[in-house]
């Protein structure tokens, strides 16, 4: 099952629930929250804002570079990176107008913004009955203009301690906040200073949970239902997931030689990858027929083995094997990734795929 229909089922079971604590919608900005609990938090607006002159004031307190960031959603849209007060109105008012077309709330939050850092997130799990669990993290580090296109467990550059402070934290706040159902925490992380910080939470299950699953062996979709008729939590706090490793390859209809531009149409053939470590979640068939109107993601390859080594070996060859017709895909993308030595030994950060990868 993709990603969006994890969403769907959490957004049934769980939506009242998530109603009475944080609102309607599916992104919770807890910084407040976060930082009474003990959690580290990246400088910010303690609200969001509609009025740009209010926003400029805080704006001048918590200082530049400023990520502006929409307070109804994510996915990258209603966000932009203001250097300087020259030219934050202009898109403060970009921002606003997108956060509004796309989840209908025109608010904005401000962060302060951070050049080069690791985008971390820890799934959690909690219960009725007081259970709470935490699977460890996720690196979605690679990404372009805000949208993950790559996600991996482990991360590849965290110190263990940095870990076990990170899940801590986490599994902290949920159960502070006595939460039910799957979530996300995210956090950022810097590797020159070796700090952390919390972003932001998804109360929902993710794009990106299949690596999870791959390295603890658990169904968190099924394990939403249990947990929505209110059974506990079917399992215990798993250990680190030593040396284990899986990746996410996000299959999208767009063309990477081309600004990744979207590639709608009809995909005249589809032949995906299998074999050992190799699993594809996917809705697409030959002759299916890729709209333009939603979102381009045609299938998530993701690759698991008992080391980052395998796994980047077995992806090469998957990823060589997969063949699409009819419509431009991110495969190329992800088959040049896989020989950029940034990724490969970790050292690569939010932007550099827009910055420095050579497409």
């Amino acid at each position: 099952v993709l990603g969006a229909c994890g969403c769907v089922l959490l957004l049934i079971f769980f939506g009242p629930c998530l109603y009475s604590i944080w609102g309607w919608g599916y992104l919770f900005d807890g910084g407040g929250i976060a930082a009474r609990n003990g959690v580290p938090v990246v400088p910010g607006s303690p609200q969001g804002f509609t009025d740009v002159q209010a926003a400029s004031k805080v704006a001048t307190e918590i200082g530049f570079p400023l990520l502006l960031k929409a307070a109804g959603g994510g996915g990258g849209r209603g966000m932009r990176i203001a250097a300087s007060m020259d030219e934050f109105g202009a898109l403060f008012a970009q921002a606003s107008a997108e956060a509004a077309a796309a989840f209908g709330n025109p608010e904005i939050y401000l962060e302060r913004f951070f050049q080069k850092v690791r985008h971390i997130e820890i799934q959690v799990f909690g219960d009725k009955h007081g259970n709470a669990v935490h699977l460890w993290e996720r690196d979605c580090s690679i990404q372009r203009r805000h949208q993950k296109l790559v996600e991996e467990a482990p991360s590849p550059v965290l110190p263990a301690e940095v870990r076990r402070e990170m899940a801590e934290a986490a599994l902290a706040l949920i159960r502070n906040l006595k939460y039910e159902g799957a979530g996300t925490i995210e956090f950022i992380f810097d590797p020159g200073s070796g700090r952390w910080y919390f972003i932001e939470m998804n109360t929902r299950i993710q794009v990106e949970h299949p690596v999870t699953e791959e390295i603890f062996g658990v169904d968190l979709v099924a394990e939403q239902f249990r947990v929505a008729a209110g059974e506990p939590i079917s399992f215990g706090q798993p250990a680190p997931p030593n040396g284990r490793c899986a990746i996410e390859f996000r299959i999208n209809a767009e063309d990477p030689r081309n600004d990744f531009r979207p590639s709608p149409g009809v995909v005249s053939s589809w032949s995906p990858p299998s074999g050992q470590g190799i699993r594809l979640d996917s809705h697409v068939y030959a002759s299916y027929s890729v709209p333009p109107y939603y979102d381009s993601l045609l299938g998530k390859l993701i690759i698991s083995g008992d080391s980052r080594k395998e796994v980047l070996r077995t992806s090469a060859s998957a990823l060589a094997r997969f063949r699409v017709s009819g419509v431009h895909t991110t495969i190329p993308f992800h088959t040049r990734l896989l020989d950029c030595e940034r990724f490969i030994d970790g050292t690569a950060h939010t932007r550099w795929v827009e910055q420095e990868m050579p497409i």
